[in-house]
């Protein structure tokens, strides 16, 4: 028998999705981690030649402060600060230090002049730094450590929510401690603190020591800044990346009514996207608590964020697509 199809087509026909703001954010999450993995490998790098410098530059420093302040002469006043107290010396243990090459300069007139040409080495994180560094980590656990980025160095543009994603980032890190918290815990900054320290003769005052290096030692060093503020350049050229385009994104996002309109800037992209990542209450929960994702939750005694949540199940939808 003839299959007979009504003039409005057939009665099995699917609804179309229609897309309000949390579904078009889902969108475009999928998006952003297209754009970031498209760059972030350049992060990556900078973060590994840092590490490699780093272990070189603990090493190179270690002679530098050895040879002008010897490890006897760092007993001796352990020695003497044991027999006599704060009148005996003073010994810091330092992660900071501060060398110097002299130089001569030219001023304006053509007269020389002695100068000094100085590098300034730190073996603890700044917030730049730690952010970019640390930016996977955080993502991974619903912070934001691009939110310093979003304003562009225009501080009027701080509002609740910058104030809210800096301090959580602060906390986590480690910048900000409360006395409540697990001490059990070791944050990053303390970790980055106890990682490398010398013991050098004099107070805390970092400037107050000034280890004189030859050429090749100091620009060994400033190679070792460099790797340092390299992290935090390609966490800014990142961003800026991906915010270009998801800028342009959102704003087609804006007029799109359903997600076959979303879905086929996708497909044409190579954003992997599909209907089940509309709806995280039910789609996620099954791939979440799915026999064998459950057990290994169970098994590892692991508590997942809500973000944790959508991240793990997004992962596990993208490995069943491909």
């Amino acid at each position: 028998m003839q299959k007979i199809n009504t003039e409005r087509g057939s009665m099995t026909k699917e609804r179309k999705i229609t897309l309000n703001a949390e579904k078009r954010k889902v969108i475009a999450d999928q998006f952003q981690s297209f754009y970031e993995d498209k760059v972030k490998d350049k992060l990556v790098q900078a973060k590994e030649q840092y590490d490699l410098m780093r272990e070189k530059a603990k090493e190179k420093i270690n002679q530098v402060v050895r040879f002008h302040q010897p490890q006897e002469d760092v007993d001796t006043i352990r020695r003497m600060i044991s027999k006599y107290n704060r009148s005996g010396g003073e010994l810091y243990q330092d992660n900071c230090f501060y060398v110097e090459r002299p130089i001569m300069k030219v001023d304006d007139e053509g007269r020389e002049y002695e100068a000094k040409d100085e590098v300034h080495i730190r073996f603890n994180m700044g917030r730049n730094f730690a952010r970019a560094y640390y930016r996977d980590e955080l993502k991974s656990k619903g912070l934001n450590p691009d939110f310093h980025l979003s304003i562009n160095d225009d501080y009027s543009k701080r509002n609740p929510k910058y104030y809210n994603d800096e301090s959580a980032v602060n906390t986590y890190l480690g910048f900000s401690n409360s006395s409540n918290e697990d001490k059990s815990i070791t944050k990053p900054v303390a970790k980055w603190e106890s990682d490398f320290q010398l013991w050098t003769i004099g107070s805390s005052y970092c400037h107050s020591r000034q280890f004189k290096v030859d050429e090749n030692t100091l620009n060994f060093f400033k190679m070792y800044v460099a790797s340092a503020d390299n992290v935090i350049k390609e966490h800014q050229q990142m961003y800026n990346y991906v915010e270009g385009k998801m800028k342009t994104l959102r704003l087609g996002l804006k007029s799109y009514r359903t997600f076959d309109q979303a879905k086929a800037l996708a497909d044409k992209i190579g954003v992997v996207l599909n209907e089940t990542m509309m709806n995280e209450s039910s789609s996620l929960a099954l791939s979440i608590y799915s026999p064998d994702n459950l057990a290994s939750l169970l098994e590892d005694k692991e508590v997942l964020t809500r973000e944790q949540k959508i991240a793990f199940a997004r992962k596990q939808m993208q490995q069943s697509v491909n």
